[in-house]
């Protein structure tokens, strides 16, 4: 039996990754890697989740996307008023801010894009190559290199699987700028899976995404995340020192992409 690490890896989405037709309102594509150690994972982040379901749901089988939130559809036409919804997205962003979990994410302004990028550029298996390299560095800061990491993605459809299944095991095998082999598998989870993990990366993701696009304008949800932020200089340096280490963007203004 293979040593697994003490870490467990979500993985979500936010935007279009898709370059044929560019979203003049939302024209970033963010992927965000939530890395939990199992134990508090499972003792911690998974009951604060549920409780959270029971208090406003009665059940547990409510699953928290940040789209339905938003557009308040399905489970979430709940909300008697505005005043309503901001109180449960304020213990929803409460519960984010106490859970332990290290960022790693990568933003790609797909606006900023040469033609020649544009052509030969998948902007989602950048961004994996990107995440996968800081979630490997952070490992090795935690001496768990050597072990089996798993990685979990929701499906989105047999072919992208596929192709995100090559292009994972090809960056894993050392085609990577880091020039290392990563420990790490992937497992593809259904979209109906009620993952707490799978949960909480589906809603840091647009955050992100607005931070990139909007910095000036206030987003409490970001300035949470930037405690999580997988950054240069360790635990010291917590809230710093994030940008081109968990909040990596491409392409980089202060030098040629690449």
């Amino acid at each position: 039996m293979k040593n697994f690490s003490d870490y467990i890896v979500y993985v979500d989405e936010s935007g279009d990754h898709g370059l044929q037709s560019l979203d003049p309102h939302y024209p970033v594509f963010v992927l965000a890697f939530c890395i939990f150690h199992k134990r508090y994972y499972s003792e911690t982040v998974v009951s604060e989740l549920q409780k959270f379901k029971f208090r406003h749901f009665g059940h547990d089988l409510v699953i928290l996307h940040e789209h339905e939130i938003r557009k308040e559809k399905g489970d979430f036409t709940i909300f008697k008023s505005r005043g309503h919804k901001n109180r449960f997205l304020d213990e929803l962003t409460d519960i984010i801010d106490a859970s332990h979990f290290i960022l790693a994410s990568c933003a790609i302004e797909k606006n900023k894009l040469t033609p020649q990028q544009v052509e030969s550029e998948n902007p989602y298996h950048l961004a994996l190559g990107f995440c996968l390299e800081s979630l490997y560095q952070f490992l090795a800061e935690k001496g768990q290199e050597d072990r089996l990491t798993h990685v979990v993605v929701e499906r989105r459809g047999r072919k992208e699987d596929d192709e995100l299944e090559l292009e994972f095991r090809r960056m894993c095998d050392g085609q990577n700028r880091l020039n290392k082999t990563f420990g790490f598998d992937i497992r593809f989870a259904d979209k109906k899976a009620n993952s707490a993990g799978l949960q909480l990366a589906d809603l840091v993701a647009r955050p992100i995404g607005l931070h990139i696009l909007r910095p000036e304008q206030p987003n409490r949800a970001f300035e949470t995340l930037k405690q999580k932020f997988y950054c240069q200089g360790g635990r010291q340096n917590v809230g710093l020192g994030y940008e081109q280490w968990g909040l990596k963007r491409f392409p980089q203004k202060s030098e040629e992409p690449r």
